[in-house]
């Protein structure tokens, strides 16, 4: 977190930001504000299809940036496990139009913050006291503020601390947040009923973790000292006696989120080092703790003064059961790969392919899939990759807007721990496009079966 106070990570200047002074906490609340929500996106239909009627030409662009702020705005006041799930979208740069995306980014750096009454009632509620009478120094305005919550700097002992206070109601609102935002996810995603049942299950599983700051302690406690080794990468100490189920305190971390480096122009070596740190980091806790911070977007790290990659959240942990971890990540073996017989049995226990698939589908989501992972697998099956090339990226999301738009795609496929480690790599994969690194990634390999 960069020492620059009143100044959220993405830069902006939190002292002129407008504070919100309320929450709809209460189930009724909150879907009230969807419901007004879903009347403006009518609304925004009917205009787009009146202008359609003088000129038939017309796209969706328009309609999409009227929804897409629309939408954002109510996620924003609301915050919470639907603006969550807005962030998550944003990294899939093949799942929304492309207003989306621009928009439901900002929530991976900051949203409108919590005016100080809020916070300080937070605190009575947890400890019986003010945060003035816990810290020797609080500052009340915030210094980044997302989705779940919002951070503060603060002071004691001498000691430079942040402290995460989870907005109100937010964890208790989870399930209900999540059957409200369906309708909207349902329109925006095009996938069928039941695979959107089964996204929107993961996600409240990980979202129900994620809001558990006493599990989040515990967890970053246990990651951060599994990862002590790995070079360049460094934690915060978290406090655990001043912390509570809605509230963390840990070391305030000194450095320049992501946009705020790049702005720096630093070097093709210090890029590297970064992006190799970054590598390193998902890939051991992959393929040696099988569980991993499936939360890659560039908010939760930040780049030291030293050149050391900080991380500095560990809210959502995936972890990967054998039964998913070993023909998914045998796949990424040119040598299995190369089996047909043995790939198309990893692809049915993945429930890529399914029991009942005729020999026609089967032979088509052989190829399809089999095309999928050869393009995943490239970093894995040369020893240094260059992530700063445009073609890998081009061939990765030509692939999948390709595949979006086919019918044999929109019956759910692939057990649902796809949804977590996919977003992860592919996270990873486009944070390493940013810095263009190019990175070693013999580091930490995965652990493969070349039979099933």
């Amino acid at each position: 977190m960069e020492d620059k106070e009143k100044v959220s990570p993405s830069g902006e200047d939190l002292e002129g930001a407008p504070e919100q002074n309320s929450i709809p906490t209460t189930k009724v609340q909150r879907s009230a504000k969807f419901v007004k929500t879903g009347i403006k996106i009518g609304g925004n239909y009917i205009k787009h299809y009146s202008k359609k009627l003088f000129n038939p030409d017309l796209d969706k662009s328009e309609l999409n940036e009227d929804n897409a702020a629309d939408i954002y705005q109510s996620l924003s006041e609301l915050k919470g496990s639907a603006l969550k799930v807005a962030q998550m979208l944003s990294m899939d740069k093949n799942l929304l139009p492309q207003a989306y995306v621009d928009k439901f980014t900002q929530s991976q750096y900051n949203a409108p913050p919590l005016s100080g009454p809020l916070i300080v009632q937070t605190f009575r509620k947890y400890f019986g006291k003010n945060p003035d009478q816990i810290f020797d120094k609080f500052n009340i305005r915030s210094t980044n503020a997302a989705s779940i919550g919002q951070v503060h700097q603060a002071e004691l002992n001498g000691k430079k601390l942040a402290v995460k206070i989870q907005y109100p109601g937010v964890g208790d609102s989870i399930s209900s947040d999540l059957k409200l935002v369906k309708p909207f996810a349902f329109r925006m995603l095009g996938m069928s009923e039941k695979e959107l049942d089964v996204y929107m299950k993961e996600v409240e599983e990980r979202l129900l973790e994620e809001t558990d700051y006493e599990l989040e302690v515990r967890r970053s406690v246990e990651f951060s000292n599994a990862c002590a080794n790995l070079n360049n990468v460094v934690f915060p100490k978290y406090y655990p006696e001043l912390s509570s189920k809605r509230i963390i305190t840990m070391d305030w971390l000194e450095g320049k989120h992501l946009k705020e480096f790049l702005a720096t122009n630093p070097s093709q070596d210090l890029r590297n080092q970064i992006g190799q740190a970054l590598w390193d980091f998902y890939n051991f806790q992959q393929h040696e703790l099988r569980a991993v911070h499936a939360d890659p977007h560039p908010g939760n790290f930040m780049i030291t003064p030293e050149g050391k990659l900080g991380v500095i959240d560990f809210g959502c942990i995936k972890e990967m059961p054998e039964d998913f971890y070993y023909p998914f990540f045998s796949l990424t073996s040119a040598n299995l790969l190369d089996n047909k017989e043995e790939t198309i049995k990893a692809f049915r226990q993945l429930d890529m392919i399914h029991k009942g698939d005729t020999p026609a589908q089967i032979e088509f989501y052989y190829t399809q899939y089999k095309e999928m992972i050869s393009l995943f697998a490239q970093p894995y099956i040369t020893d240094t990759f260059d992530f700063g090339q445009t073609e890998f990226f081009d061939q990765l999301y030509g692939f999948g807007e390709r595949i979006s738009k086919m019918s044999e795609f929109k019956q759910a496929r692939g057990v649902k721990h796809f949804i977590y480690v996919n977003r992860t790599n592919f996270g990873l994969y486009n944070i390493l496009h940013e810095l263009k690194a190019k990175v070693k990634t013999d580091t930490f390999k995965p652990h493969v079966v070349l039979e099933y």
